[in-house]
């Protein structure tokens, strides 16, 4: 627990945020691609609590509680609903125990997409609603310290999470993450549902997922004029573009051999992740804009929040191993280093 609060903390200066656990668990080898249901939290939380510990040395401050679609609805799709809160009180109670392990972690609860909202239904928007109820008392029952809302590409389902999360008593993250038709799913504008969020309370509202630094940077700098408030940059690592703003329908031309379903997300996007300076550059021009709250989302490796950690002037524990190519044995510049053996490096 810490005595100062999530708003009291981005006031005093960067606030580091990880994120996208589902990518980095699917390829430890702890998550099925396609289905992305969190069960790890119940089938191996070691693994769970090693990455979260390793999240936290390169620089995360919150902990947040891995239960990104371990919601009714997702349970109920791979026919497991009975697990529904055994799941998330284990996510909920690994993130405590890691986060009390280094004082002031926070540890944050977290709802997100339903992937089942209708803006035309009020069957489902009720349903919904009731997902987030559950989801959000859990999360204050296991002592949550904030509630992260996030990958919201419906404004509607974006401003009920945030009703809810309220509710709660407890500092509330909103980001959302537009699809390539540079608006809301249901039509809204995006930089108008963030002032929405703004107006009814969020502490911080902002950008995830979907878009790597390229396209959501854009979208940031607007959002960043539009609101009063604390604003959240959290890309993906990889290198979407104008034509191609988010990694839904990234092309990969090179790749000799395809993936089986037929395009690159979310098995096949490897080539086309960017380099850890590209995010560092991301962290440092969103972090000059006035953005406080910085993680990266679907596809981070402790590596990449190290790098944004020191972007913008914090040493973490992960920082004793940063790069230091001046010992290297064909590039470095240390004295020792053999003439002839360094000379091969123009043509190795």
């Amino acid at each position: 627990m810490t005595d100062l609060s999530l708003t009291q903390r981005l006031d005093a200066g960067p606030v580091i945020c990880a994120e996208g656990f589902l990518f980095e668990l699917e390829r430890r080898g702890y998550l099925t691609a396609g289905e992305f249901v969190p069960e790890v939290a119940l089938e191996h939380p070691d693994a769970l609590a090693t990455l979260h510990r390793d999240f936290q040395r390169a620089g995360s401050d919150i902990v947040e509680a891995f239960t990104y679609n371990g919601h009714r609805e997702k349970m109920r799709v791979i026919g497991k609903e009975d697990l529904l809160e055994p799941l998330n009180r284990a996510a909920l109670r690994i993130a405590r125990q890691v986060a009390d392990e280094k004082p002031g972690n926070l540890v944050a609860g977290n709802i997100s997409n339903s992937n089942i909202w209708d803006p035309a239904d009020e069957a489902s928007q009720r349903e919904v609603r009731s997902i987030f109820e559950e989801m959000v008392g859990w999360a204050v029952e296991e002592g949550a310290d904030i509630i992260i809302g996030e990958t919201f590409y419906y404004a509607g389902e974006a401003l009920t999470a945030l009703e809810v999360a309220k509710s709660s008593g407890l500092p509330v993250v909103l980001t959302l993450a537009p699809m390539a038709f540079q608006e809301m799913a249901e039509g809204a504008g995006i930089v108008e549902t963030a002032q929405r969020l703004e107006q009814e309370g969020a502490d911080v509202v902002g950008l995830n997922c979907f878009r790597g630094p390229d396209t959501l940077l854009p979208w940031l700098e607007k959002i960043r004029e539009a609101v009063s408030c604390h604003v959240g940059a959290l890309p993906i690592p990889y290198r979407t573009t104008e034509a191609e703003p988010t990694f839904f329908n990234l092309s990969d031309p090179g790749a000799r051999v395809p993936s089986p379903h037929g395009r690159t997300f979310p098995t096949a996007l490897d080539p086309l992740r960017g380099n850890r300076y590209e995010l560092r550059e991301f962290a440092q021009t969103a972090y000059g804009l006035g953005v406080n709250y910085l993680g990266v989302c679907c596809g981070a490796s402790p590596a990449d929040i190290r790098e944004v950690a020191e972007a913008v002037g914090l040493t973490t524990e992960a920082s004793r191993f940063s790069e230091n190519m001046a010992n290297h044995f064909m590039y470095g510049t240390n004295e020792r280093l053999p003439e002839h053996v360094k000379g091969l490096g123009a043509r190795a």
